[in-house]
């Protein structure tokens, strides 16, 4: 799937999220006949919205979070490719413990300096957006190779974090800094990431005041 149709799939699903009582839009065939109760079949969509709904986390403010990140993006890289960005934070996390924030921070930390290059390959030989080591991509089934996909990278980056966040114990704050690793580099890597979740925070809150407000707290150091 390439970048044009990936960014076009979010631009209609974020539509549909607008709907009230959101249905699939791929049921199965009616059978012209007597009445008879037709089964619905759920398409892909239905699946992770459920899944989301059933981890409590709001699909509006997931929503309310994209304009924000691809306005962060657009400041170290040009617009289109900010929106596409913006679009897979949103799409990779769909179903997971995680917001799109949450990995948009980690790209901008990895490789915001850098135009958020998807060919971005780090002196010890991290790739991508997202910065994943070749052996690291490798444990979640991904080849280096993959990792110069914004795609595969996006998904890796959710994976690589979801480890790290088994490793702290569900600590959020503490597997965002393991992404990085341990000692002083992973201390600048987090200062680095709270300055950016503030500058993206600042967007949304310019939005929605009270929704930022409400729904967001500020990190406290693990």
């Amino acid at each position: 799937m390439n970048r044009k149709t990936l960014y076009g799939c979010f631009t209609v699903f974020a539509g549909i999220l607008m709907v009230v009582g959101v249905s699939s839009c791929n049921r199965a065939n009616l059978v012209q006949q007597a009445p008879q109760p037709v089964a619905a079949v759920d398409t892909e969509l239905d699946l992770e919205i459920r899944r989301v709904m059933e981890k409590g986390n709001s699909l509006e403010e997931r929503k309310a979070q994209i304009p924000a990140i691809a306005a962060a993006f657009a400041r170290r890289t040009d617009p289109e490719r900010a929106r596409w960005l913006a679009a897979l934070c949103y799409l990779k996390t769909l179903g997971t413990k995680f917001s799109p924030i949450d990995i948009a921070e980690i790209a901008l930390v990895e490789t915001g300096g850098h135009g958020l290059s998807g060919r971005a390959v780090s002196h010890k030989g991290a790739l991508g957006v997202w910065q994943l080591m070749p052996h690291r991509a490798a444990s979640h089934g991904y080849s280096p190779e993959e990792m110069l996909n914004d795609e595969k990278c996006a998904e890796a980056a959710v994976r690589e974090l979801a480890s790290k966040l088994a490793m702290a114990n569900g600590n959020l704050v503490r597997a965002k800094k393991l992404y990085c690793g341990v000692g002083p580099q992973a201390d600048a890597y987090e200062v680095k990431r709270r300055q950016i979740r503030k500058e993206i925070l600042a967007d949304i809150t310019k939005a929605a005041p009270q929704r930022a407000e409400l729904r967001y707290r500020i990190e406290r150091p693990s």
